[in-house]
């Protein structure tokens, strides 16, 4: 940029040679009619454009390529700060405005930083330098032009602190438009099958109105800028037309420096309307950057806490331990009250219950995407607070009850940016029962997959996912929800398999099926956040009605092995 910049400066200081020397050739050459002086400063007068064309050539190429390079490691970092932003965090910002922070947030930054290079070193000069030219050229006419500079001035900056605020709010119009779009693109099966379609384009049509609306209100703020810098430059150049003719009749003034005042005049013209273009882009900025600073300087909410030097981890501790553990998303209300349980390696958790009782988040905890308000969770003996967050992780093994497929091959969707060898991930293939038809593909793992899996049926997608959760071979497997689109013969195997081949893991699984969880060793039945009974099957079965009556109406109250 520094480069960039100091090649813009010279470039304009060869534009404001040439009136110059057009002022010396009308005022002192050609009366004296000297041919050889004539061409020689035309000559230079030629020199001076083209190294004025190169320069502003090679500094605006300069300027591009820096405002791209500088936007791309800007939308590096809030793209990075975004993934590490904890779940309420993100909660906070909203995916969709995150979303418009780093697409057309980041466009405005680059907007302005591109134009800040090419203009903002050349208007200041020619403005500046114009003004001390003139001055000494004719400093009567130079008057009329420092006196609209004043007007000037304060229209450019009530107009740029006028229009910070409304662009900010075109910004947050733009975040609602991005979350009408997202999610209309994500349910457009449901509204298509329930014949929404009108009612989904009325919707968008107020939420596009809202933006027009607001792009509007700005634009007319705008707007009035171009106007008002011509207005004042026009009057002050006809009245240095006027005063110029005046004292040239007068013998005040010569010809050639008129024309040559009239070129500097000019040049400060464009300049102020180059500076009042750069206020409008800055204006638009400074909104566009306030909001990717929010995110950018948002502290840190789930750090690795320093375990005390006294701190012993006990011998043969529990897998998995929660001691009471509560948790609220609004601090009002708990989500979740006095979780307790244990679970040793090997070991096999049934969480089930109605909509809303708690299980996702009871997960949510445990894989730290939130810290309980009270109480503990532990991993082998260790507070998950104390360990880093590369660690926790590498131990878990998920099938989320929303999680996601690339668009990309089978093999790299169930790698997932993994070190782990095609042998490992057929395997997991064959425990998560999708052996079968990943080899009826073409090509196999090499298969390329639509965006969110499109081109799989239901069963067909969570059998991959779950294939992804068991190729690392992990310490704790967490299926939450995550084999509901499985017939009962496919999940029966799936059942299976993971108990066979995963037996040192400690198994999380929260269901709606009462035969997916049936055979774990501690069930947990949850209502309202809590936890209203715990224990195998059969003990459910004669001391929980709610158990009883879910397991009735699924499988008529036999029991199945």
């Amino acid at each position: 940029m520094s480069v960039g910049l100091l090649i813009k400066f010279a470039g304009t200081i060869f534009d404001l040679l040439i009136p110059v020397m057009l002022k010396i050739i009308i005022d002192d050459i050609v009366p004296t009619k000297n041919a050889r002086m004539i061409y020689f400063y035309g000559g230079v007068m030629i020199l001076c454009s083209i190294l004025a064309v190169v320069g502003n050539i090679v500094a605006n190429r300069m300027a591009s390529r820096v405002a791209s390079e500088s936007t791309r490691k800007l939308r590096h970092d809030l793209f990075v700060k975004t993934l590490y932003l904890s779940c309420s965090q993100t909660d906070k910002f909203t995916i969709p405005s995150l979303e418009s922070r780093l697409t057309s947030d980041t466009y405005n930054v680059h907007q302005f930083t591109g134009m800040m290079q090419r203009m903002g070193v050349r208007a200041p000069i020619l403005l500046i330098g114009g003004l001390v030219i003139t001055m000494a050229l004719d400093p009567a006419l130079t008057l009329v032009l420092v006196a609209i500079l004043p007007f000037l001035g304060v229209s450019v900056f009530y107009i740029a602190k006028k229009t910070v605020p409304l662009y900010r709010s075109q910004q947050s119009a733009t975040d609602d438009m991005v979350r009408t779009v997202r999610e209309n693109i994500q349910g457009i099966r449901v509204i298509k099958a329930l014949s929404k379609t009108d009612y989904e384009r009325r919707r968008f049509d107020g939420v596009n109105k809202a933006l027009m609306k607001r792009e509007e209100t700005a634009g007319l703020v705008v707007s009035a800028t171009n106007p008002l810098m011509n207005f004042f430059l026009y009057v002050g150049l006809t009245v240095v037309i006027v005063i110029g003719a005046y004292r040239v009749n007068r013998g005040l003034s010569k010809v050639g420096t008129i024309m040559s005042f009239m070129s500097y005049f000019t040049y400060i013209l464009n300049a102020m309307l180059s500076v009042t273009r750069m206020f409008t882009t800055y204006s638009r900025c400074s909104a566009s950057m306030g909001r990717i600073e929010e995110v950018l300087k948002e502290e840190p909410q789930l750090s690795v806490l320093t375990m005390p030097e006294d701190a012993v981890t006990p011998e043969n501790a529990p897998r998995v331990r929660f001691d009471n553990v509560c948790f609220s998303y609004n601090g009002k209300k708990n989500n979740l009250s006095d979780i307790s349980f244990e679970l040793y390696p090997g070991q096999t958790l049934g969480v089930i219950g109605a909509t809303g009782s708690g299980k996702t988040t009871l997960i949510s905890l445990l894989l730290r995407f939130y810290d309980p308000d009270s109480g503990s969770i532990q991993i082998d003996g260790v507070d998950i607070r104390y360990i880093p967050k590369e660690k926790l992780y590498e131990k878990f093994g998920v099938a989320l009850q929303s999680d996601f497929l690339f668009s990309d091959t089978i093999r790299e969707n169930v790698r997932f940016g993994r070190d782990i060898a095609d042998e490992d991930i057929k395997r997991a293939a064959a425990y998560a029962q999708a052996e079968e038809f990943i080899s009826e593909k073409e090509g196999g793992l090499d298969f390329g997959l639509a965006i969110k899996g499109a081109n799989l049926s239901g069963g067909q997608k969570q059998r991959l996912l779950i294939s992804r959760a068991l190729a690392s071979s992990p310490d704790i497997l967490i299926l939450d929800d995550s084999s509901s689109a499985l017939d009962y013969k496919t999940d029966a195997s799936l059942r299976a398999a993971i108990a066979e081949g995963f037996d040192a893991s400690t198994k999380i699984i929260i269901a709606q099926r009462i035969s997916s969880i049936m055979s774990a060793d501690l069930i947990l039945v949850m209502d309202g956040g809590s936890v209203i009974a715990a224990g195998t099957d059969s003990e459910l079965r004669e001391s929980c009605e709610i158990y009883r009556e879910i397991a009735d109406s699924q499988m008529g109250g036999a029991i199945l092995d």
